[in-house]
């Protein structure tokens, strides 16, 4: 099962990732800020109306109008609004029990208010219940025009009760809201218009900047797997044209050095190629026939060392043009050849398996493979499987098998084994790494493995 990944890959995916990241902190900082202000406004609009009313309640209180059989009306002060609030203030002469939620926050700042307009009382207890409340008269109009039945209804309450001298209480009520003023929409639609305009010129933006980026990476990935590619085009920010700029500097002196190494290699392969020449031609004036025919079998085996030197030393930059081939009678061609020679060599049967390859190179990593397991194994057993996204070349001996701690070991170039390897018979031991360098260049594989009924079993992967 493939992992999620919620951490992006490309460059622009993680800036995208880190602002909008950066913008949801700053828009929580922000909500928290905002909640905060609006629990205090919330609790000023619902302490505001009951200490006012105190205040007033305490301005026109009875005792600072001697004589007076109604404060309210004998206080020169009171206005309507204070006739209308009234029937809302009690003064008691002992501290009142409020029944409902303690609301000690309103009680705070209940003093905060009464402490800045210079009112000292000694105790404040607030309270919060509910209870059925009449109409306003507002309300009864609004009803009968939208056609509803008027009635009463439940509504919030708060009660205040000051104590402004000793044993001597003002109780005052109001109503709240029940519904908190709502901004959690307002405060969505805001950070979705922010994402907006910050994301989408970033994104844009991103995209620019990612475009050369991408054109880079896969003209290092061409050149990784052709050794040859196109300039990338020197385009973008300063510092994507500067990477660009080097990279196709490097590019340019890494052609160069390749194409020097190839007519060195090829300079070299004619220097020896034309002595060994001569040598072959001096054989035949050699009498004794053991003689020439130990000096021929020499002069052909540095023949086959010269060739796969040049050949593993040229891996990566073949000539030759891929193709779909049919590599089941590719094997086929190649076992026959073996088989026209007297070697003791055998095909499985086999169903069609097409890939794209080069299809002389695979013809030679599957020689070197077969001659291997004829020489070390007495026999090769050749096979072809095609599987899912890829198929499987396999060339099995019946020889004694490799060491599982030396198997990586003999993929390295002029490596040999001791004892169950003879020195005698084997090669230079570049077989294996001229293999493994042909199995790089199509994206394959070379895998070996000891067989459980004996012998090494060596198999040429290649995605199908």
């Amino acid at each position: 099962m493939k992992r999620l990944r919620l951490w992006p890959q490309s460059l622009v995916g993680q800036v995208i990732l880190l602002v909008a990241f950066a913008l949801f902190v700053a828009q929580a900082i922000n909500f928290g800020l905002l909640l905060r202000e609006r629990n205090r406004l919330t609790l000023t609009s619902q302490t505001a109306p009951l200490a006012y009313r105190v205040i007033n309640a305490l301005d026109a209180r009875p005792d600072r109008w001697p004589g007076a059989d109604n404060p309210w009306a004998a206080n020169p002060r009171a206005d309507r609004q204070d006739q209308r609030q009234r029937r809302n203030v009690d003064f008691l002469s002992s501290q009142p029990v409020l029944d409902g939620k303690p609301r000690p926050d309103v009680a705070a700042r209940a003093r905060a208010l009464f402490d800045d307009i210079g009112l000292s009382v000694r105790t404040i207890v607030a309270a919060e219940d509910s209870r059925v409340m009449p109409l306003r008269r507002w309300e009864r109009l609004r009803s009968r025009t939208s056609g509803e039945a008027p009635g009463d209804r439940r509504v919030g309450r708060l009660r205040l009760a000051v104590e402004y001298e000793a044993g001597k209480w003002v109780l005052a009520e109001a109503r709240i809201g029940n519904r908190p003023p709502r901004f959690g929409g307002w405060l969505v639609g805001q950070t979705l218009i922010l994402y907006i305009i910050v994301l989408a010129p970033l994104l844009w933006i991103g995209r620019r900047m990612a475009r050369p980026l991408r054109q880079l990476t896969g003209s290092a990935q061409q050149f990784a797997r052709t050794g040859a590619a196109d300039p990338v085009d020197e385009r973008g920010p300063g510092d994507v044209r500067e990477l660009t700029m080097a990279f196709n500097a490097m590019r340019a002196r890494i052609i160069a050095m390749l194409d020097e190494k190839d007519r060195m290699l090829g300079a070299i392969g004619h220097d020896l190629r034309t002595p060994l020449a001569s040598l072959r031609v001096r054989t035949e004036s050699v009498e004794d026939d053991a003689e020439r025919a130990r000096m021929s079998e020499t002069i052909d085996e540095m023949n086959r060392m010269l060739e796969d030197i040049l050949s593993l030393a040229r891996a990566g930059r073949s000539a030759e043009s891929p193709q779909k081939v049919d590599l089941s009678a590719l094997a086929d061609a190649v076992v026959e050849d073996f088989v026209e020679l007297g070697s003791p060599v055998t095909l499985a049967d086999s169903d069609r398996a097409v890939a794209l390859v080069r299809p002389q190179q695979i013809r030679r990593a599957l020689r070197n493979l077969i001659e291997n397991a004829i020489v070390y194994g007495d026999r090769a057993h050749v096979s072809v499987f095609q599987e899912a996204g890829q198929v499987r070349i396999v060339v099995a001996d019946e020889g004694p098998g490799i060491a599982l701690d030396r198997m990586a070991e003999m993929l390295e170039p002029f490596t040999r084994l001791e004892g169950s390897r003879n020195r005698e018979t084997g090669g230079a031991g570049l077989g294996l790494a001229l293999v493994r360098a042909i199995m790089t260049e199509h994206h394959g594989d070379l895998r070996l493995a000891n067989r459980p009924e004996g012998g090494l079993e060596a198999s040429l992967v290649l995605p199908a």
